[in-house]
């Protein structure tokens, strides 16, 4: 049977989650700013047609801003998350595999569909009636052409959002009027080499040789021109891919110059790193911390360091975990500076089963009561966040980034569901 996938992209997710619980917005232009309210991370449609470009500090564009009428938001990321969960839910009804490729995408096996262009009208129409969030379905032979396909649903209003390029020839038609750059992992370094080369356009790549492509590229390349002419390299992936690392790091909403601020904050971190590497159901062996002062920041000199410590066994246990990146911060820490960041990064895992104890070594793991005192914890805080802490953590949230414009997080604080008069 000849394989056949769909991608599910969200339209201007960001943007849609917060439009959700305000319909007032409806054809409002709107942008939502990334951490600290610093840059544009999302646009609507109406800001695009503005001009007003991806990734533009928001001080910038003010007077645009204020001169169209512009609303403007910080990153609701627990509502986004939760949202992108429900739309995810959703599409597990259209498919028996779904691949969530990000947090407002996600790849489904449409094989043995007689009918795709009427099977993805009813994924969007049943997202938008169960979630209220409009989506575009891209439908082809290999995963690639499939994002070409949710590209083109994109930008071709007449195609009512969904796209389907089973057929050879449509694959050709759109390859020949589509920039290289749009090509599922092209990017703007790699454009310009192609480019510099003749090749201008998908359909050019797709005519490449394939040897040549491989020798003079990667195969990673030519995998993809495999994919342009139909030949499916890349498969779903039917669960999700272990975390080869674990990051929490945060930029201050306001400088911390007090050791003791930052301990406490490091600490936060090293806690929220620990829980995620639980609910992976790993360990780790290798533990970083780092801090630094902002290369903006004119008000004191400029300071960056990082230290790596070796746990003496994979672990997952929080006081562990804690106690390795106070040592490690200690080692880094310098007075007369304003801090503006800071990081914890978890590496180098391994399952329980895999680890190997010395003979007279007391495993820490699932197993034990150490083990069972974490899942107690997350237990606890599952329920609601903050319920338990360690004493190095920072239960205060005064140093945390700055959200002036932060809307409820409707789905998940009862406090916050929206009152209907």
């Amino acid at each position: 049977m000849t394989s056949t996938f769909a991608l599910v992209d969200c339209n201007n997710f960001y943007v849609s989650c917060e439009r959700l619980f305000r319909p007032d917005l409806k054809n409002v232009p709107i942008v939502v700013l990334s951490n600290n309210d610093g840059c544009i991370v999302a646009r609507s449609q109406e800001v695009k047609a503005l001009g007003i470009k991806m990734g533009t500090p928001l001080f910038k564009v003010k007077n645009e801003i204020v001169k169209h009428g512009v609303e403007v938001f910080s990153s609701n990321y627990t509502l986004y998350g939760d949202i992108s969960a429900r739309v995810m839910q959703t599409l597990e009804q259209f498919s028996p595999h779904v691949e969530v490729y990000s947090i407002d995408e996600a790849f489904l096996d449409l094989s043995g569909i007689n009918r795709p262009v009427a099977h993805g009208q009813n994924i969007r129409s049943t997202v938008m009636q169960h979630i209220g969030v409009p989506v575009c379905v891209g439908i082809a032979p290999t995963k690639t052409l499939a994002k070409l396909a949710n590209f083109a649903a994109k930008k071709f209003t007449a195609t009512q959002g969904v796209v389907d390029l089973t057929d050879s020839q449509r694959q050709k038609n759109l390859m020949n009027i589509t920039p290289v750059s749009e090509i599922w992992g092209v990017g703007r370094k790699l454009t310009k080499k192609l480019q510099a080369l003749g090749i201008e356009t998908a359909l050019h790549l797709a005519q490449a040789d394939r040897r040549f492509v491989r020798q003079r590229f990667s195969v990673v390349l030519e995998r993809t021109v495999c994919e342009l002419n139909g030949e499916s390299c890349l498969d779903l992936e039917k669960s999700p891919q272990p975390r080869q690392q674990i990051v929490c790091s945060r930029s201050f909403g306001d400088k911390l110059t007090q050791y003791g601020d930052l301990k406490q904050t490091v600490c936060e971190f090293a806690a929220r790193a620990a829980e995620k590497l639980r609910s992976e159901r790993q360990l780790a062996l290798v533990v970083n911390v780092f801090i630094r002062t902002s290369p903006f920041d004119k008000a004191g000199p400029h300071y960056a360091n990082a230290a790596t410590g070796t746990l003496p066994v994979p672990s997952s246990d929080t006081r562990q975990i804690v106690d390795m990146c106070v040592r490690l911060l200690n080692t880094i820490w310098q007075e007369d500076y304003r801090y503006a960041k800071a990081g914890v990064i978890l590496t180098d895992f391994c399952f329980p089963e895999d680890v190997q104890f010395e003979l007279f070594e007391q495993p820490v793991g699932a197993a034990t009561h150490e083990g069972a005192l974490m899942r107690a914890v997350d237990a606890i805080n599952h329920k609601g966040r903050g319920k338990v802490w360690f004493g190095g953590q920072r239960p205060r949230k005064d140093w945390y980034m700055k959200q002036a414009n932060l809307s409820p997080a409707y789905t998940t604080q009862w406090d916050n569901i929206p009152l209907v008069k």
